[in-house]
């Protein structure tokens, strides 16, 4: 059995940086932890906006800009990017909450074999719940979980609301 850990957005603008929280700065060593301990091929999401975001969907929503790609805010976290770094991984860059890409990848790395997937990251109740459902709707079969230490939401309520969303929806919330 093969075994994924997908880590969602831990780059700096939602660490520390335009959409940060002291909740998604304190999750930081623990997500480095659960990365170097991890037995298995590691991904890591990168939130990836283009300099026109506040003339999208989703910056007429949330007027933030923030992960516009090439800037420091797109950047993994520094302990974060070099605990991955150390530990090997492949970036998904994706233009939304839910990585389209990711279910094909895992797909791919797993070969035909039976796999399980876990999720850390920022923000448990956008992209982390975004991506474990997406990954829970394309392989229902598979132990989806996440790891509700390795997390953190907009607020802690929100981030409480999305792993009772995850419960429900069969995914495993460790």
């Amino acid at each position: 059995m093969k075994h994924f850990l997908i880590v969602v957005d831990m780059q700096k603008d939602f660490v520390d940086g335009a959409l940060g929280t002291a909740e998604a700065q304190s999750i930081v060593p623990r997500v480095m932890d659960k990365i170097l301990g991890f037995e298995g091929q590691i991904f890591a999401t990168l939130d990836t906006h283009a300099a026109n975001y506040l003339e999208s969907a989703e910056g007429k929503k949330l007027p933030v800009p923030h992960c516009i790609k090439g800037t420091p805010g797109w950047m993994l976290d520094d302990g974060v990017a070099a605990a991955l770094e150390q530990k090997g991984y492949t970036p998904v860059e994706k233009v939304t909450f839910g990585s389209v890409l990711l279910p094909r990848l895992l797909y791919q790395a797993a070969g035909g074999e039976p796999f399980t997937a876990e999720l850390i990251g920022l923000c448990t109740d956008i992209c982390v719940v975004s991506n474990a459902l997406v990954l829970k709707a394309n392989f229902p079969e598979m132990a989806i979980s996440v790891d509700s230490a390795c997390c953190a939401g907009v607020t802690p309520e929100t981030h409480e609301a999305a792993l009772a969303t995850m419960r429900c929806c069969q995914i495993d919330v460790i």
